[in-house]
């Protein structure tokens, strides 16, 4: 555990806020996770039962009973993906503004001691890799799995489709 607080200590004040922005997005994820794999096919096996039980499909009435069954499982589906992408476009800006703040501790460093002390310039370089990695390791895995989303949500509602046959 020693170990992550010496890291966030050298990636500085904008690491802790990529984290809580990470520990945001990794929440929604697992959520997405839960809802795609468990309780999504388990909303369209309930919603084709009651579609099975109806008299009729064909009428107007029925087809719009359809379609918004299947608004409301794309709307389901696709619940919090627009916010995932937007925590996946901050993460590499919080990156950047530890790249910047990394380096203006670095020029300040040249600006008190003239030629610079190597090992205080060090630590400012440290301090503006390290937030420009952790936004892009937060945003790359953040893509994979929206991205890995949308298909699923896609998938599921076509599934949906397919159990409430219109004959």
């Amino acid at each position: 555990m020693q170990w992550l607080m010496d890291f966030m200590a050298q990636g500085g004040v904008v690491l802790y806020f990529i984290l809580a922005l990470s520990i945001l997005l990794w929440s929604l994820i697992l959520e997405r996770i839960w809802f795609l794999r468990i309780e999504l096919p388990r909303s369209n096996r309930s919603l084709a039962q009651q579609w099975q039980q109806r008299a009729e499909h064909h009428s107007w009435h029925a087809r719009k009973i359809r379609a918004a069954w299947l608004s409301r499982q794309q709307q389901a589906a696709q619940q919090f993906l627009p916010f995932i992408g937007i925590l996946i476009a901050v993460c590499p800006l919080l990156g950047l503004l530890g790249t910047v703040t990394g380096m203006i501790k670095v020029f300040d460093v040249l600006a008190i001691t003239g030629t610079g002390n190597a090992r205080a310039m060090a630590n400012g370089i440290s301090m503006a890799t390290i937030p420009t990695m952790a936004g892009l390791v937060v945003a790359l895995t953040g893509i994979f799995f929206r991205t890995r989303f949308k298909r699923l949500s896609e998938r599921g509602v076509h599934q949906l489709a397919e159990l409430l046959p219109t004959d």
